[in-house]
């Protein structure tokens, strides 16, 4: 490879399998600049996210390992949560910087930050990592927004970093590098909302004149500028957005532009994102330099089973079972798009299982240097994939998905296979299971076969024991640090029926 490409790595939070038109003829969105994009590069339809929850699938994405092998066993970060990333672990942007690579992050964090205290306390005292606790709200005033915020970004191997920890924590300001941008000396009031309501928006300080919608355009004109701004040494800009995940606060130029309420129009808001950092990449010449992927961190938030699928019946899970939160499909089975010109196909569909923690393999793959000793234990190079699609054997032979409240599932060929009596966290509604046909079991877990019965209505645990006991003795051993890319002694007869 002559010169090594840029890497810019968009990641929408909480936009469903079936929320692109691309993905989902039944689409009641437009998104034009995503189904162009699909065109110059390659769709991917078996991408999974390595959970249904936002920061485990961020920690996986960065470090190339499952989240439930660090201290967040279930669930997600909240306000004040120390740092998850730990300090020596390798992540893509410090390994890529060893490489030569300016690394950027500008958009939405949620690893954590080891914030400093008024009293030299830790932040998050007396609550437990990741459990959400009102007591929260009060241990807000005891943070020093005036001093250094370690443990993020800039320690995690980003040269630069701008955004915003989550559009709905606190504080609600900016923060550049390691330091509070504008002091948040205000109160957030309860008017600040957006959808869904009651609001998602928790309390707490926030800095004066503090917009809401102003959080994407901003973000977005700044990845155009830091591409606009790039000089000849390659580059890895992480765009993790914070649309479509609530609040659902779509800017006017959008509203009314889709066919799903603002939920809709906010998704139209994402893909207008994605066509100005195309545009960019075109304006300035790098657009043949750059490997460009769009993913998703899970599946669509839950509050679209009490309004966008019923109000409006646009499903951002398409024909999946489950949303966000569940180990069914359509919890952690993401939208992804890669294009590279003249290295991957253009208007290419691969059906191959991969995983997004596998950016740090195919990363070193593509500039053929090792991982460090111990990094990217459970990432696998999709490289083969994005330059050859399904005419190459598969890369990566299991995965492991995991939910919001810690269930386990594992997919191996044209199996999944749950480790529970369900793979709902969220609550299916009555209206839904009834429409789409899911009724109730009485066995211990849950076996589905994709190939058949992509929407997971029909459990074949009791019809194939011997499946169900592959499977979960393959989960063991996947806990145990077993090679994804290796078959793991799965008997080849079983991976089909």
């Amino acid at each position: 490879m002559k010169s090594p490409p840029n890497i810019v790595y968009i990641f929408a939070d909480d936009m469903g399998y079936g929320d692109m038109a691309c993905n989902n003829p039944d689409s009641r969105i437009p998104t034009p600049n995503l189904d162009r994009l699909s065109t110059q590069g390659m769709r991917f339809t078996d991408a999974h996210a390595p959970s249904s929850i936002c920061t485990p699938s961020r920690y996986a994405l960065l470090t190339g390992r499952y989240c439930w092998r660090s201290p967040l066993k279930q669930g997600v970060l909240w306000e004040w949560d120390p740092a998850l990333i730990e300090p020596d672990r390798p992540t893509v942007a410090g390994f890529l910087r060893e490489q030569g690579y300016r690394t950027a992050c500008i958009g939405k964090w949620h690893l954590g930050w080891d914030w400093p205290t008024k009293d030299g306390e830790p932040a998050n005292k007396g609550v437990e990592l990741g459990v959400h606790d009102q007591v929260r709200i009060e241990l807000g005033k005891n943070i020093d927004f005036t001093r250094p915020v370690k443990g993020g970004p800039v320690d995690r191997g980003f040269d630069y970093y701008f955004g915003q920890d989550l559009p709905n924590f606190p504080p609600y300001t900016w923060l550049e590098q390691d330091r509070v941008q504008v002091q948040p000396t205000e109160e957030k009031p309860e008017d600040i909302e957006g959808l869904p309501y009651p609001s998602t928006c928790r309390p707490g300080a926030m800095a004066p004149g503090w917009s809401l919608e102003e959080v994407m355009p901003e973000l977005t004109r700044r990845v155009v500028r830091y591409i606009e701004e790039s000089g000849e040494a390659p580059f890895f800009l992480y765009f993790p957005m914070t649309a479509p995940h609530t609040p659902i606060v779509p800017t006017e130029q959008f509203r009314g532009m889709s066919r799903a309420g603002e939920y809709g129009d906010f998704v139209c808001e994402v893909d207008w994102c994605v066509g100005q950092v195309v545009e960019a990449l075109d304006r300035k010449g790098i657009a043949e330099d750059t490997l460009l992927i769009f993913a998703s961190d899970n599946g669509p938030e839950v509050f679209a089973y009490r309004t966008i699928m019923p109000d409006y019946r646009h499903f951002s899970n398409g024909h999946l079972r489950g949303i966000k939160y569940d180990a069914w499909e359509g919890g952690h089975r993401v939208p992804f798009i890669a294009r590279w010109p003249g290295k991957v196909p253009t208007g290419k569909v691969c059906t191959q299982l991969f995983s997004l923690s596998d950016l740090i393999a195919t990363c070193a793959e593509i500039l053929g240097v090792p991982l460090p000793a111990g990094a990217g234990e459970d990432s696998v190079s999709m490289l083969p994939l994005l330059f050859h699609g399904d005419a190459t054997p598969p890369t990566r032979r299991f995965a492991v998905h995991h939910s919001l409240n810690g269930k386990f599932a594992i997919r191996c060929g044209d199996w999944v296979f749950i480790d529970s009596p369900s793979g709902g966290d969220a609550q299916e509604p009555d209206w839904y299971r009834e429409e789409r046909g899911y009724s109730g079991h009485d066995f211990p877990g849950e076996l589905f076969n994709l190939r058949d019965d992509i929407s997971e209505r029909d459990n074949r645990y009791g019809e194939y024991p011997e499946v169900v006991r592959e499977l979960a003795e393959l989960l063991a051993r996947a806990k145990e640090g077993a090679d994804p890319s290796a078959g793991a002694g799965v008997a080849p007869e079983l991976l089909t029926e």
